[in-house]
């Protein structure tokens, strides 16, 4: 028995939307099912327009460039994120600037923002990060302040929420993932949502290739082929049907975790915050006592026993392309003490015991 981090959950449900999909030979970007996700989708968000795309890093570069951003802006950032968040701003031509995290919730600390604002300053773009919402009432408050856009970077945090309110509903606009390891998924594939009705349109004419609305095949701006596929978004609209489902299971997956692992010293697993509910995209192990090579030596030994694992995301600052000189010693300090367990909504109850098991085992608990 080999436990993967992740895998998909397709049903019979997928399989039909996708069937009525091609036999209808709507298969490109266009088709019934990319106005019917988009248009759940953003009800599932609480806002009034969503826009599909073709996976989750050109969400944030389509949102970035409709918004106006690029060449020597600067865009706020957690150092704590999938590469995805920072290369996507390069490729428009800004700059990415990271903050610290928040070591209980890994989300970008918002009292760490307001050094790094300069008068190149255009946005902040806070990770909800593993699941876990970013303080986005703080955030807020900072880019309302200093009038900044805030783009949420929600892709691993479907349904998660502050305060009650649905993530991508918070800032200007907000982007996600689908891609297969996702809570929610179309295999690849990708959305933006927003309340704002001149930026949704703008996404929509740089999504294909801005093409002008009253001239066919006539382009005034070099736009993007961002588009989805009707395929795709056929199993986006079955996956949205399961939603409440799969939000449902992971909270008990965590649950499951918490319950078989116990407390043990100096171990730590996902936190949530009094204000958040945590989407739980994957759960995290911590272990205040790992350097690096205990870290991965650990995750190699767990793959021998039949458990696969990953490691926290390197800080972004440390990619040989990017090389910059930050402070943020919360990130620098976390990142080499954590992993990711298995989390998906097929796992059971004995497999989580098993891995529990394996766990404290390695851990002499």
């Amino acid at each position: 028995m080999f436990i993967p981090i992740s895998q998909p959950s397709i049903t019979q449900k997928e399989i039909d939307y996708v069937t009525d999909a091609v036999t209808s030979t709507w298969i490109s970007s266009l088709g019934k099912y990319i106005d019917r996700f988009e248009a759940e989708f953003a009800d599932f968000c609480g806002t009034r327009y969503a826009i599909c795309v073709s996976n989750g890093t050109v969400a944030i570069q389509l949102a970035l460039t409709a918004n106006g951003i690029g060449e020597g802006d600067e865009v706020i950032m957690p150092n704590l994120s999938f590469i995805a968040t920072a290369n996507a701003t390069l490729h428009c031509g800004a700059t990415p600037i990271f903050a610290d995290i928040d070591a209980h919730n890994l989300c970008i600390d918002p009292n760490d923002i307001e050094r790094l604002i300069t008068s190149k300053t255009k946005a902040i773009m806070p990770v909800h990060l593993y699941g876990h919402p970013a303080q986005m009432d703080k955030i807020l408050e900072i880019a309302n302040k200093h009038g900044l856009w805030v783009i949420e970077d929600a892709a691993e945090a479907h349904g998660a929420t502050v305060h009650s309110k649905r993530v991508g509903s918070w800032g200007n606009c907000a982007t996600f993932s689908f891609y297969g390891n996702k809570n929610l998924t179309t295999g690849e594939g990708g959305m933006i949502t927003t309340d704002d009705e001149d930026f949704y349109n703008r996404c929509l004419y740089l999504r294909d290739h801005a093409m002008s609305k009253e001239k066919r095949y006539w382009h005034t701006a070099p736009g993007f082929n961002f588009r989805m596929t009707n395929i795709q978004a056929a199993i986006g609209c079955a996956q949205l049907e399961r939603v409440n489902d799969f939000m449902s299971k992971r909270q008990t997956i965590f649950k499951w975790y918490d319950q078989y692992l116990g407390a043990i010293e100096g171990i730590s697993l996902n936190k949530t915050a009094s204000w958040a509910t945590n989407a739980y995209w994957l759960i995290c192990l911590e272990n205040k006592n790992w350097k690096i090579e205990d870290r991965d030596h650990f995750m190699v030994e767990l793959k021998k026993r039949g458990v696969d694992s990953r490691p926290f995301f390197y800080p972004m600052f440390q990619m040989p392309y990017i090389n910059e000189e930050v402070n943020t010693p919360v990130t620098d300090a976390l990142y080499r003490q954590g992993i990711n367990l298995p989390t998906y909504f097929d796992l059971e109850e004995e497999q989580v015991k098993f891995i529990c098991s394996v766990l404290k085992q390695l851990l002499n608990a």
